[in-house]
């Protein structure tokens, strides 16, 4: 198989196409962005350096914006980023090396996205969002403005985040409410965080539960509302801790053998 380059926006379709996504866009007043295929880290022609071909794609989409009359805006990645021809990313991304941004995703101006994260079809993350390193967001997820994911996160398929506790469609002054995930959380498919939450480090929250209130440090949460049922360890199982109280001694995992130290 051919290795791709890091921009293609040499095939950018002809002003004037009524199926071309870019014109669409421009009709409604959206900026257009280019589409940047799969890259390996690696030279896309024999005996070519990363920096080189990457130099040469640089050169072919300027030669492209001049043929068509536009200027479209430039994200550098490291070498091993991986971007899906159909993911949209802005300008002013930065995505840390090892990234997978896939199918259809949406990384909005300002993001910033860590090592080694992996970004499932149909994401959408919003303008300024930051993302540790490690996460993996699954597919159909939202992260908009105010949400804060730290390293190793989890975020399963069609997890639901919100960002403002008034909503209404005309309202014009509504204030962005922060949420934030800390280090190692997990959230289960299709879970509901309302926003002004804090979820800590090493949480797990159900399948399906609604989140209305601080997660603590290895807090197993589940239900509408969310209630504790248990802990868990790192490793993700259940530890051998009383759930109607807090975490307060050590608590030995009898699956992996490591111990959960209380939490601040």
């Amino acid at each position: 198989m051919a290795e791709l380059s890091a921009v293609d926006a040499s095939t950018a379709p002809q002003p004037g196409s009524c199926t071309s996504l870019p014109d669409t866009m421009a009709e409604f007043g959206l900026p257009v962005f280019p589409r940047r295929r799969l890259h390996s880290g690696r030279a896309s022609g024999s005996g070519t350096s990363p920096d080189t071909a990457r130099l040469q794609d640089v050169g072919t989409q300027r030669e492209s914006e001049a043929r068509h009359g536009v200027r479209l805006p430039l994200v550098t990645t490291e070498p091993t980023t991986l971007v899906h021809p159909t993911a949209i990313v802005e300008d002013d991304v930065r995505l840390g090396a090892g990234t997978s941004i896939w199918h259809h995703a949406h990384i909005r101006a300002g993001a910033s996205l860590g090592t080694n994260c992996v970004v499932g079809k149909n994401v959408f993350v919003d303008a300024g969002v930051v993302i540790g390193h490690g996460v993996k967001i699954q597919n159909n997820v939202s992260v908009y403005a105010g949400v804060t994911l730290g390293d190793a996160v989890f975020v399963g398929p069609s997890v639901v985040f919100t960002n403002d506790l008034h909503p209404r469609a005309g309202n014009t002054d509504w204030r962005i409410v922060a949420t934030s995930v800390l280090e190692g959380a997990s959230l289960g498919a299709n879970a509901t965080i309302l926003c002004g939450v804090t979820i800590g480090a090493w949480a797990m929250v159900a399948a399906g539960a609604v989140v209305i209130r601080d997660v603590q440090y290895h807090e197993l949460v589940g239900g509408n509302p969310a209630r504790r049922l248990g802990w868990v360890c790192r490793c993700g199982e259940t530890l051998p801790a009383p759930r109607d109280r807090a975490l307060i001694e050590a608590t030995l995992c009898g699956n992996c053998g490591a111990v959960t130290e209380p939490g601040p």
